[in-house]
């Protein structure tokens, strides 16, 4: 009798067996995400799609655009959105209860097109003064959701110079800001430190003073109807290891 023979039949066959298991536990995740956090879903999507065999597919909009379209029935099986966003469609049971996690957080910076003079904006005076200075400014546009647009905003009135900045605004409905300096639309940008980074072609004068500064807090949770729960709670606990949290301070972020 060929043993030999016969052994290796018999692991070939374990081998496809657990092969045809793995395929056909393999999920397919969709993951909507805010703006600002997108980097790092990018970053770290890749690696987990390796390790998993599951497949994710990846939206993004303001905060404010995800919660509308969550609220309006979009299946989804993970989102990350601002706590605030989250808290309405947790409590109409949009999220699987006790899934939601605070995954990172990121302040608002001020960048210029490459190559050109960097501003000073070490005080809340000098900042001030930049805005002034500037030819047109680019922010996310209140309206949209974005939450560095509308908290920015409400920043030009408390530093009392609204009348002289919004009508040089460059309002962007969503996606990078800092592009509208490439394309020389507007000679500074104010957007969200990430979001600032992703753009190459920008380069990132610094985060706002400390006494105007802003932290968005970006969350995420399982959706209740997500088609494959436990895939979707190991995308999210993927977000949450030391590489992650080590890629998310490449990204520009912070742990929350």
């Amino acid at each position: 009798m060929n043993y030999p023979r016969q052994a290796a039949a018999f692991i070939s066959a374990v081998v496809g067996f657990a092969l045809c298991a793995a395929v056909a536990q393999a999920a397919e995740i969709k993951i909507l995400t805010a703006g600002a956090f997108k980097p790092v879903v990018l970053a770290v999507v890749p690696d987990f799609e390796k390790r998993t065999g599951h497949k994710v597919s990846i939206e993004n909009d303001t905060a404010g655009g995800l919660a509308k379209r969550i609220a309006g029935g979009e299946a989804f099986d993970v989102a990350v959105l601002s706590p605030a966003a989250l808290a309405p469609l947790v409590k109409s049971g949009k999220f699987v209860e006790n899934s939601v996690q605070n995954l990172a957080k990121v302040g608002v910076g001020i960048a210029v097109k490459r190559g050109a003079p960097l501003p000073d904006i070490s005080t809340v005076a000098a900042f001030r003064d930049a805005l002034l200075n500037a030819r047109a400014v680019a922010y996310i546009d209140p309206a949209a959701g974005g939450s560095s647009g509308i908290y920015f905003s409400q920043l030009l009135d408390r530093l009392g110079i609204a009348d002289k900045v919004k009508p040089k605004a460059v309002l962007v409905p969503g996606g990078l800001v800092a592009e509208k300096l490439v394309t020389g639309e507007a000679d500074l940008a104010v957007h969200q430190v990430s979001e600032i980074l992703a753009v190459s072609g920008a380069t990132l004068v610094g985060q706002i003073p400390a006494e105007v500064q802003n932290y968005t807090v970006y969350a995420g949770g399982v959706g209740t109807n997500a088609r494959d729960a436990a895939a979707a709670k190991a995308l999210l606990a993927a977000f949450q290891t030391p590489e992650a949290l080590a890629l998310m301070k490449q990204k520009g972020m912070d742990a929350p």
